[in-house]
């Protein structure tokens, strides 16, 4: 298996890009589409299997707070089908980082996020 395929890690790259904009703008059925049907997703005091859980969790939320930024973002490939996404977030006024990761899977309908996970370290 070739593992960091420059082609999978643009491809990928690009739809994190995506789904980071949508949750940023909160337009919950772009971040939606990121998803695959039977993704699962922990949060920090949530999870949800399938999109239909997510969809009711994501609609009662907030909206992010302003100024959400990344930092030490890594793209990991694993073969033609399969990535890893790694990053830390945070938000202005604060010095805590919070931890996301996401596994993305190329399926027909094209690169979707089947494992998501969110967390922030306890103060």
């Amino acid at each position: 298996m070739e593992i960091d395929r420059p082609d999978v890690i643009a491809e990928v790259t690009e739809a994190f890009e995506a789904y980071e904009r949508a949750l940023v703008a909160d337009d919950v059925e772009a971040m939606l589409d990121s998803f695959a049907g039977r993704a699962l997703r922990f949060g920090i005091a949530d999870q949800q299997a399938g999109l239909a859980e997510q969809r009711r969790w994501r609609r009662a939320q907030p909206p992010l707070p302003a100024g959400r930024h990344l930092k030490d973002t890594e793209v990991r490939a694993y073969g033609r089908d399969a990535a890893v996404v790694t990053t830390l977030f945070g938000y202005p006024g604060s010095d805590v980082l919070g931890r996301q990761s996401q596994t993305w899977i190329r399926l027909p309908e094209g690169w979707r996020i089947v494992h998501a996970h969110v967390s922030e370290p306890r103060t």
